[in-house]
């Protein structure tokens, strides 16, 4: 009897241990209990001295200086308007002088990147509020650069509005057309796979419009089926299902045609740019100079690993080669959207070299310069001065955890201008004096501050005091990074949170959380670590059930250089999930886990390498979640697929590497959840997948979600879909 009172003490210890602090639920995690402080739209005055802001309340849009960081003006006020009233704000976009602004609301989603909304203009002088057009909703509206005039997007058609004749609005383009033309907004897969909403342009004096047109009509449709479904509701699927009906070219299909078109404002008359590109090429962008007569024109060919930039005269319609990079097997997404076209240079990301660097090049394609020198890649470009041939970008300098803003000078010293370790992010003065920084770490949430030149913070702007005092309260245990290496000799970086009363000599669950794909990275010094983000709350309420989290980058992933990132191509799965394999072995192997129950988790590339992982054959996992997974990269679209994989027909060995042709090897318990309105990674996917599982004779468990999307949210859904993974794992590894 004694022995057993001992016994219940020692648990009732144990426990007052475990929930010393206070425990998460769910919803909270899914909801807004934990929600970051942010600073919104952060937006450069073109005077170099200030930047506009939108509200903690959502209904101003306030001027502040760089100099003090207090409020200089109230720019706009929904309350306070002359002429339209509206009830809430979500956007702007300030004109070039500065002196107007588009105010965006009622915004209607389309897909991820691209909505349609409501667009007011604005006077910032008299208060004056003007609707855009009283036609209908708009999409991605531009300025013209005198702020005259402003373009946008209409059922497929561009529009053009002069401010100085009454907001006289003209229809510039009239062969748009649903699932067959596109002016100036990107088609699906340019949209979801180049990263871009607008594809419209003025040139320098505002005299003429330049757009992308895109011919889609032999794109093959995908269709997905809707029904009447509850937040939102859809009463007309109220007794038959309806079909949303798109182009979504698939690996190897044929993609949309494109064409650069001009419009000469004047005279009215529409010109096609005389482009030398391949016929199955790309245009993934279009961009303004300070050069009236010189647009600049991006084409990329299919294969992905040349990218050429053009000078395009909009009234002549030639167009004259400027700058050609080729590099070994694909030319990153990210490189080709953070080049920056100043004022007289043109500022190109390239790891040509083995690292993403830059380099400097005037306006006629001229290489000046190698601007960084480093065996570490740049991450982000913030600017180019053209005063004083300064360079100013964001870089994985110190290692591939930790992100810093440095500056370059025309000399080639390179100064870092933030001193603490963790993920920094700058937005510059538009006389580059100033920059707010957004700073994190892995256990810190985002603190915000102004930072001069030299990289002295003058003014502190927000700590998320308010959420540190929150968080205290649950004694969340630290995130540790780690590094090991595989059997293969390959060196892996992780993070690993163990529970607050961590006994190391228990044996202790696993799981592990993963994304995997190209150039991506999960284990990060930032507040937007874990799996799902927010300081890796969802994968801590795990930890408080008495589970060790833990998440390793393999092969493929971002910020260690080219051949680290670029040694999956044309076998997309296989290294990257021998790595997660490797990663179960080890954690078997320290003295405080239970080999026998170590699970895997991961959302889309993420679900497609953890159902990769659990089939490799080494049979290490208890235990998995697949959320959204592709299943046959023949399924998903050109793009983002040709890019890392070419075509079917070219390497066919390569797609058979998938999930279907592995379903015989599947071991361990399954979950997979999936969107059935998806329109990124279809349910065709899953659909095959299950068939090839059920053919194989093996187990496992679905979750669907009803006219949901790939981000899996609305209503419930949320909250729904994180206690499913949470029950599985407690289900199955405990």
């Amino acid at each position: 009897m004694k022995r057993l009172f001992i016994m219940c003490a020692a648990l009732l210890f144990a426990a007052s241990n475990m929930i010393s602090g206070n425990l998460l639920s769910l919803k909270d995690v899914a909801g807004k209990t934990f929600a970051a402080e942010y600073l919104s739209a952060v937006s450069p005055m073109s005077d170099g001295d200030c930047y506009a802001m939108i509200s903690k309340d959502g209904k101003r849009i306030i001027k502040y200086s760089y100099k003090t960081g207090k409020q200089v003006s109230v720019l706009f006020d929904v309350n306070n308007t002359v002429g339209e009233k509206i009830d809430k704000l979500e956007n702007y976009i300030m004109s070039p002088d500065g002196k107007k602004m588009l105010v965006q609301t009622n915004s209607k989603k389309i897909y991820r990147r691209s909505y349609t909304a409501d667009y007011y203009i604005y006077n910032i002088a008299d208060r004056k509020l003007e609707k855009l057009s009283d036609n209908g909703q708009q999409q991605s509206p531009v300025w013209s650069p005198d702020g005259m005039k402003v373009a946008f997007v209409r059922d497929n058609n561009i529009y053009l509005v002069k401010l100085l004749y009454g907001n006289s609005e003209s229809q510039v383009t009239k062969d748009g057309k649903r699932n067959e033309v596109i002016n100036g907004v990107p088609d699906w897969v340019y949209e979801e796979e180049f990263g871009f909403n607008s594809a419209l342009t003025f040139n320098a004096d505002g005299s003429m419009l330049c757009w992308i047109r895109f011919d889609e009509k032999d794109v093959p449709t995908y269709s997905l089926q809707m029904f009447k479904g509850l937040e939102p509701e859809m009463t007309e699927y109220s007794e038959y299902p309806g079909l949303y009906s798109y182009k979504y070219p698939k690996a190897g299909q044929k993609n949309s045609t494109v064409s650069v078109l001009s419009y000469d404002i004047q005279s009215r008359q529409t010109r096609t740019m005389q482009l030398q590109m391949d016929k199955d090429g790309y245009i993934p962008r279009i961009k303004a100079t300070s050069d009236p007569q010189k647009i600049i024109v991006y084409t990329m060919n299919r294969h992905q690993d040349q990218l050429c930039l053009y000078g395009a005269n909009p009234r002549s319609t030639v167009c004259k080669l400027l700058i050609k990079e080729s590099v070994p097997k694909y030319v990153k997404e990210e490189a080709m959207a953070n080049i920056l076209i100043s004022s007289n240079h043109i500022l190109m990301p390239s790891d040509r070299n083995g690292y993403m660097q830059l380099y400097l090049y005037n306006m006629n394609g001229q290489l000046l310069r190698k601007v960084t020198d480093g065996q570490y890649d740049v991450t982000d470009v913030y600017g180019y001065d053209e005063q004083t041939g300064a360079t100013y970008y964001q870089a994985a300098g110190k290692n591939p955890m930790n992100r810093e803003v440095y500056v370059t000078y025309k000399n080639g010293k390179t100064e870092c201008l933030t001193s603490r370790d963790g993920w920094n992010i700058a937005v510059f003065s538009a006389d580059y004096k100033y920059f707010v920084n957004q700073w994190s770490d892995r256990n810190t949430p985002y603190e915000y501050g102004i930072f001069n030149n030299s990289g002295k913070e003058t003014v502190s702007l927000i700590t998320n005091s308010e959420l540190k005092k929150t968080l205290a309260e649950y004694d969340l245990p630290s995130k540790e990074f780690f590094s090991f290496k595989t059997s293969e000799g390959v060196q892996l970086n992780g993070v690993m949170i163990k529970p607050a009363n961590f006994d190391a000599s228990k044996k202790y669950p696993v799981i592990m959380w993963q994304y995997s794909g190209p150039g991506s990275q999960q284990v990060v010094n930032s507040w937007n670590i874990g799996s799902m983000g927010q300081g890796a709350l969802l994968d801590q309420y795990l930890v408080q059930q008495g589970f060790i989290l833990v998440c390793v980058d393999g092969r493929g992933t971002g910020a260690r250089g080219a051949d680290f990132e670029k040694c999956t191509y044309l076998k997309i799965g296989d290294l990257e999930s021998k790595d997660q394999v490797e990663t179960a072995i080890y954690l078997g192997s320290l003295p405080y886990v239970d080999k026998n129950n170590i699970g895997i988790w991961g959302w889309s590339f993420g679900g497609f390498n953890t159902l990769m992982s659990m089939s490799e054959g080494r049979k290490v996992f208890k235990a998995g979640v697949a959320v959204a997974p592709p299943t046959d990269w023949r399924f998903y679209d050109t793009v983002y697929t040709e890019r890392y994989m070419r075509t079917p027909k070219e390497n066919p060995s390569g797609y058979d590497v998938n999930p279907i042709k592995r379903a015989a090897n599947l071991h361990g318990e399954l979950l997979i959840c999936q969107g059935l309105a998806d329109d990124n990674v279809h349910p065709q996917n899953v659909f095959e997948y299950t068939e090839a599982l059920v053919q194989a004779d093996k187990d496992f468990k679905m979750n669907v979600y009803t006219n949901r999307n790939h981000s899996i949210y609305g209503g419930n859904t949320r909250n729904h879909i994180y206690r499913q993974i949470a029950q599985f794992f407690i289900k199955n590894l405990k």
